[in-house]
């Protein structure tokens, strides 16, 4: 994994008193078990991926209390996991990202939202939204409001968060609804500290089995059950909900001396709208504000009577609410006119961004114009621009990229070469880490439509093409819906298309979880599920399997594929272990080695500055962040030439793309050897001896 939490966990066990202090996805881990969960599943995605990381990790303590954990294979699986719910009063919690995720397990959810659930159900949502997101901009709140399902988004302090977690249980058997608690990326690593409770044993679990099947065909979802359980959405489920958010409290108000004046914010944007009074000097440092608050730690359903209430006898009412539609903004105004509530003017969109993040100058910006503090924006502007002054220009734009020695960028470079002979083909890409060759040296991949739909996308593309069409998929992306949305899909429609699936090993963008085709596995996890069997299963007859590193095998084979005469898919395994993961793994035991003073062979690779042309194709085809250049030392040339850094990895790429696409012979290739052995000095002094070298 890409961080291991194994210290961490110990913090688990914490029991009634003790203080945890920690991460967020620690703490909402600590919830789930003070809650008496008897399942948890889910899948890797940001901001929430490591859920799984410390639920793996944890096994030993969930063991004890009989608690079944599962990596599913997509967020749709993890969703499904949630119908052991419907029956049981079995208290269930999954957990991935959203809105991508959410979009992947709608029909689960859809059909979980309308049986309704006996035990409790959460979701835990990493709501990827904003600067620091890597998927589509949307919001979960539009699926909460569509299905009927109530949405949670605390304010981001620790013991809130648990707080949210444990009522989410409690609000979703109050009305046999699932909830869903978003938490936006700050929430999720934010650190604190709360009082622990004891860990609770599920009433039914791995160790406290269920006696007897339960049915009830009116929980199916088929008509004429399906109208039935609209109909108690509505009449029963949600004033049940809205009862129960009232009679607990889980909204606050955050009273202030302003009742001219009032604020209603999303639980998730409190710590920016409490700064940015802060700045404005209408809060203190310990969250005193002036202004009275109305934080909706629930954003769906809305409490009607609460807002009529913390509304009346206001003249203004801001409404920070992050992203469109305005779904708050636009329920209150009807709420007011609803209640006949006058004299109140909402303001929200028309101070604030109808889109992007709410950062902290974002609501900071928007906070002044709605006070009407326009000097002190201007003087918070001057700040600014005097501090740009002083650190100087900014650096650079960089796109983002392959990290070093990456098993991915050899392929793409070996596309660029079969160019020159194939010409110029479409690419369909896919999600993962292979979708930055979309951005410069490589510029290859047209759209992108899904994980593990870059096959299914390229369905239509590929017969309207003069040539044959590539398309690109991870194995994560082939596992998670690759293998039937896309590959299956095109072996049964007869497609001509080429898929080249880039066999890393595991699901990397999201931090390196295990994969069914993983090179070792946990021993929880079953081994031997190979990709090319697997192909072979559905019908594809057409695989080669090549090493990534090997550019000028991977172009060859590239190339055979374009002209073979076989009609039907054919699949391109590019292979190369994910380097992060491969290092992770040889540095300790070359920290070993060097310790006991072994025998240990580097291989380093280097760049002749004599032969060195300093045309930099060699740059342009690799995009590695160790490939730069340097001053030219023959004072007669002027281009810089080329050369390798310390963070070389040593996977050859630069010699093999100079090889493969016949460029200046300039690369070497070294191997330092570090506590030699007799054989390594000899050979060390003959080669000094003959070459004229003095021999220290």
């Amino acid at each position: 994994m890409e961080r291991s939490f194994k210290e961490e966990v110990e913090l688990l066990k914490l029991g009634e008193g003790q203080t945890f202090r920690g991460e967020g996805i620690l703490a909402v881990t600590k919830a789930l078990l003070q809650s008496g969960v008897s399942y948890v599943g889910g899948y890797q995605g940001a901001p929430v991926s490591h859920v799984m990381d410390v639920l793996n990790d944890a096994r030993g303590i969930l063991d004890e209390l009989g608690v079944h954990v599962e990596s599913n294979a997509s967020e749709a699986g993890a969703a499904a996991m949630l119908g052991a719910s419907i029956n049981y009063p079995l208290r269930g919690a999954v957990a991935f990202k959203s809105t991508v995720g959410t979009n992947v397990a709608s029909d689960a959810l859809s059909n979980l939202a309308s049986a309704g659930v006996r035990g409790g159900t959460l979701l835990v949502l990493g709501e990827d939204y904003g600067e620091g997101s890597s998927i589509i901009q949307e919001r979960t709140h539009a699926f909460a409001m569509k299905s009927q399902m109530w949405l949670l988004d605390p304010r981001p302090c620790l013991p809130k968060i648990v707080e949210m977690v444990e009522k989410g249980f409690e609000l979703s058997e109050a009305s046999s609804t699932p909830v869903m608690l978003e938490l936006r990326i700050r929430a999720c690593h934010v650190h604190g500290s709360f009082q622990a409770k004891d860990n609770v044993s599920p009433r039914n679990s791995k160790n406290s089995p269920i006696d007897h099947p339960d049915f009830d065909v009116g929980r199916i979802p088929l008509p004429p059950a399906t109208y039935a359980q609209e109909k108690h959405k509505v009449e029963v489920r949600w004033p049940a909900a809205v009862a129960f958010i009232r009679e607990h409290g889980l909204n606050e108000v955050f009273p202030g001396e302003r009742q001219d004046l009032g604020i209603l914010c999303q639980g998730g944007l409190y710590n920016a709208v409490i700064r940015a009074l802060q700045l404005l000097g209408l809060a203190d440092a310990f969250g005193g504000s002036r202004i009275p608050i109305y934080c909706l730690n629930v954003t769906y359903p809305l409490v009607p009577e609460d807002i009529v209430a913390f509304c009346r006898g206001k003249q203004q009412l801001l409404v920070v609410e992050e992203g469109q539609p305005a779904y708050l903004e636009e329920a209150v105004l009807a709420l007011l006119q609803r209640h006949s509530v006058q004299g109140v003017r909402v303001r929200g969109k028309d101070v604030l961004p109808l889109a992007g993040e709410y950062t902290g100058e974002v609501v900071f910006t928007g906070m002044a114009s709605f006070l009407g503090e326009a000097p002190r924006t201007e003087a918070v502007k001057s700040l600014k621009a005097k501090a740009a002054e002083l650190l100087g220009a900014p650096l650079p734009t960089r796109p983002p990229g392959f990290c070093v020695g990456c098993p991915e960028r050899p392929v793409f470079a070996a596309m660029k070469i079969a160019e020159r002979t194939a010409g110029a083909f479409h690419v369909s890409a896919d999600i993962g880490c292979h979708t930055f060759s979309a951005l410069p040296p490589f510029n290859i991949g047209h759209t992108v439509l899904g994980y593990g739909l870059g096959l299914a996308s390229n369905s239509a593309i590929q017969p309207m093409f003069g040539r044959r069409t590539v398309t690109v998929m991870g194995d994560g992306g082939f596992w998670h819906n690759g293998l039937t949305s896309g590959i299956a899909n095109a072996a049964f429609n007869k497609d001509d298309g080429i898929l080249v699936i880039m066999k890393n090993g595991y699901s990397s963008a999201t931090g390196t979880q295990e994969l069914p085709s993983s090179p070792q596995h946990s021993q929880w996890k079953a081994g031997d599920m190979a990709i090319e069997r697997a192909l072979a299963g559905v019908g594809v007859r057409w695989v080669k399997t090549v090493d990534n590193y090997r550019v000028g095998e991977v172009a060859k084979t590239l190339e055979e594929a374009m002209r073979t005469g076989y009609k039907g898919l054919k699949v391109i395994v590019a292979e190369g272990e994910c380097q992060l993961e491969r290092q992770r793994k040889l540095r300790p035991s070359l920290a070993r080695d060097l310790a006991a003073r072994r025998r240990v062979v580097q291989v380093k690779y280097g760049v002749d500055e004599d032969t060195c042309t300093g045309d930099h194709s060699c740059i342009r085809l690799s995009g590695c962040p160790t490939l730069t250049v340097k001053d030219n030392p023959d004072p007669l040339r002027r281009d810089p030439v080329a050369t390798v850094i310390d963070g070389c990895v040593g996977c050859g790429l630069c010699g093999e793309n100079a090889h493969a696409a016949v460029l200046c012979p300039s690369f070497y290739r070294a191997e330092v050897v570090q506590n030699p052995n007799i054989l390594d000095r000899f050979v060390h002094f003959l080669r000094n001896f003959f070459n004229g070298t003095t021999v220290h």
